[in-house]
């Protein structure tokens, strides 16, 4: 990526719903040289998707869960097969793999802490292969 390509990618990150036009006229570079910078990284990677961030608060999930996860070996099953199975249930946005004490870190979003309680004792720890868990509720979001 060149300058202009960072210019462009760190705009679309604050402003992803702009026309060309208003990107070109934003940082005063031609919207032909814009579109063509802009389908070039797609095309190798670097913008993989387009997407919405919604306002958390206004669609009823206003509570952020940070849950640490350590694996049970014994399972027989795999870290990654558990971490796939973790990434299916609807609370979970991400997942990690992660080295360290803990095995796994997600986040969850949900409407209360206690639906983020009732979704680590009633689903997640009934998964196979996760030994113990310990959460982590979020106070406030900064960045």
């Amino acid at each position: 990526m060149d300058e202009k390509d960072r210019l462009i990618f760190e705009y679309l990150t604050e402003n992803g719903r702009d026309k060309i036009s208003d990107i070109s006229n934003a940082l005063n570079i031609p919207r032909i040289t814009v579109y063509e910078r802009i389908q070039g990284m797609i095309r190798k990677g670097i913008i993989k998707k387009f997407t919405v961030v919604p306002d958390y608060e206004a669609i009823g999930l206003p509570t952020v869960g940070f849950i640490y996860i350590s694996f049970d070996a014994a399972s027989g099953k795999s870290q990654r097969e558990i971490a796939s199975k973790i990434s299916g249930f609807p609370e979970v946005e991400e997942v990690y793999i992660i080295a360290g004490e803990w095995d796994m870190l997600i986040k969850v979003r949900a409407k209360s802490v206690e639906e983020v309680g009732n979704f680590v004792l009633d689903r997640l720890r009934t998964v196979p292969g996760v030994e113990r868990t310990e959460t982590v509720t979020v106070f406030s979001i900064v960045k």
